[in-house]
């Protein structure tokens, strides 16, 4: 088992050659080339993702321009009792009364 092991020793010391420390030169460029790789990948990813959340939006957006469906959901929303518009007069003018909202906005 000595053996071996001087025997494993030995052919790594031969590989290292007869000076086995690096630069410390070298150890800051590869520490540099991962930082700049890091910071490349990281906006290349952010790039891809805003191209691919503009294509998707332009897709929905232009999809189809006659649907009216979204306007019938709010109007049907609005129609129930319990939920009331928040652009109507009326809301508007209560909170324009309202002592607490006026209180938090500083007026």
């Amino acid at each position: 088992m000595f053996k071996k092991l001087a025997k494993q020793l030995k052919a790594t010391r031969t590989d290292a050659g007869c000076f086995p420390m690096t630069s410390p030169a070298d150890d800051l460029k590869d520490e540099t080339k991962k930082s700049f790789l890091k910071g490349l990948s990281r906006h290349a990813l952010n790039l891809y993702e805003r191209k691919t959340d503009i294509t998707n939006f332009t897709k929905l957006a232009l999809s189809n321009p006659e649907n009216n469906s979204h306007n019938e959901i709010v109007d049907e929303l609005f129609s129930n009792a319990d939920i009331k518009d928040p652009f109507s007069d009326d809301a508007l003018f209560a909170l324009t009364e309202n002592q607490q909202f006026l209180k938090d906005l500083g007026l």
